[in-house]
């Protein structure tokens, strides 16, 4: 007898092979860069961003960071600005070029051919792979025929992904992928499914809810091990997302289910020390987690915004620091606030190149003490009164009884007691900076 080997479609050169593999799913806000580096330094095997639009990313230019490395993508806005205002560039994606090497692939959002491939040129040869993004539920995404919206356009989903490994994957020698969600029906996600994995591409994601469904309604996986079984026929590798929460359960599913490899979202960004098995050790402590990931982010000069909306998920809500660390306006405040003090002179830096130093909630508190220090030194010298406020000794006034030569009064009425000046001390407080009455809470 002749044994039948499973198919398999070549992975190109540059390319990156998804069987066997735990990895961070496509996540906006939660994917940039310090989220992706934080995962690989767990275990995650690889890592998407978030789903970028091709529109915003077309016109972008290339550059690299001197400072630190990183690859950047960055455009200016169309309407260049105000005389008084000048426009600002807005980084669209950031890569390490080293960290993320062979690990990253690059979601695109599309509803075109053409514009899917014109994007997808611009980032090929800093990525491992392509994914087309027909799974996101949300509004911005599909309103413009992309995401989600792609499933219920076949032909258009089929169209974009033969164009992309026509003219992106194939020159490139990288994979190109896509990531679905499941149909109201077995039979009409069969039938989908059939179509894609004929297009050359070499991934399948398959996210375990239909469109309407939200996170917090749970993952159907019934119709799971049939499309793995198409996947698998076509040569195409198929990976699991949906209520994965760690390595270990990771692994376990896609035995379960026979896929090759398994994604996983909101535990990641909850804790992405969900990458580590239980062998390892698991869960790192939050503190640890949020030091690691505050290091990523001053490394790679993270927008503060963003850093700001991940670091209020990492931090417990209930702890101490949740409330202070909401203030924070910099990253020397987080420094401050975390006692992170090892990391503090890289956070100046970074407020410096940010232009965050003159919004800092702790900069700004050690002016005011410096300020009230001296207005207190000032007081001390220069008022008396002020003086005795502060506890220091009065100089006592000769009594008019010894030089006078009035009648010496036995049984009068004792006189009214003058009320000393510590009992209606002056304020000499420096009054509140606009800091104080107006802080931020959230990003």
């Amino acid at each position: 007898m002749t044994s039948l080997k499973t198919p398999r479609v070549p992975i190109p050169a540059n390319g990156v092979d998804y069987r066997g593999k735990v990895v961070l799913a496509p996540m906006v806000r939660s994917g940039e860069l310090p989220s992706r580096l934080l995962a690989l330094k767990y275990g995650a095997d690889l890592v998407w961003g978030p789903e970028t639009i091709d529109r915003s990313l077309i016109g972008a230019t290339r550059r690299v960071n001197p400072r630190n490395g990183c690859i950047e993508y960055i455009r200016f806005p169309s309407n260049g600005g105000r005389a008084d205002k000048p426009a600002q560039e807005s980084i669209l994606y950031r890569i390490d070029p080293v960290r993320e090497k062979g690990k990253l692939v690059f979601q695109i959002g599309s509803a075109s051919p053409e514009l899917a491939v014109e994007a997808a040129k611009l980032v090929a040869g800093d990525v491992a792979g392509i994914d087309l993004n027909s799974g996101c539920p949300k509004p911005f995404s599909t309103s413009g025929g992309m995401g989600a919206a792609l499933l219920r356009t076949p032909d258009k989903l089929v169209s974009i992904l033969e164009s992309l490994v026509r003219e992106v994957g194939n020159p490139y020698q990288i994979g190109i992928s896509v990531k679905i969600r499941i149909l109201e029906t077995p039979e009409k996600t069969e039938s989908l499914v059939k179509r894609l994995v004929a297009t050359g591409i070499t991934g399948l994601t398959v996210h375990c809810r239909t469109t309407p469904m939200r996170p917090r309604e749970r993952a159907i996986r019934d119709q799971l091990s049939m499309i793995a079984s198409i996947c698998r026929d076509a040569g195409v590798a198929c990976v699991m997302n949906g209520d994965v929460t760690s390595r270990d359960e990771a692994l376990a599913l896609m035995k379960e289910f026979g896929v090759d490899g398994a994604m996983i979202a909101t535990a990641a960004e909850a804790n992405p020390s969900c990458f580590r098995s239980e062998a390892e050790g698991g869960l790192l402590p939050w503190r640890e987690v949020v030091h690691d990931y505050l290091q990523a982010c001053i490394e790679c000069e993270n927008r503060f915004g963003n850093t700001k909306f991940l670091l209020n998920i990492l931090i417990p809500g209930k702890n101490r620091e949740f409330k202070d660390a909401k203030t924070a306006k910099s990253y020397s405040d987080y420094c401050h606030f975390l006692k992170f003090d090892d990391l503090l002179p890289a956070a100046a830096q970074v407020d410096e190149i940010l232009n965050l130093t003159d919004k800092s909630v702790y900069k700004k508190n050690e002016t005011e003490d410096t300020a009230r220090d001296i207005a207190v030194k000032n007081a001390l010298e220069n008022n008396e009164t002020a003086r005795a406020a502060s506890g220091a000794p009065r100089p006592k006034a000769a009594s008019p009884a010894v030089s006078g030569g009035g009648p010496i009064r036995t049984n009068s009425i004792p006189a009214p007691v003058k009320p000393k000046p510590e009992d209606h001390p002056i304020d000499i407080t420096v009054p509140a900076t606009e800091v104080t009455q107006k802080q931020e809470l959230a990003a």
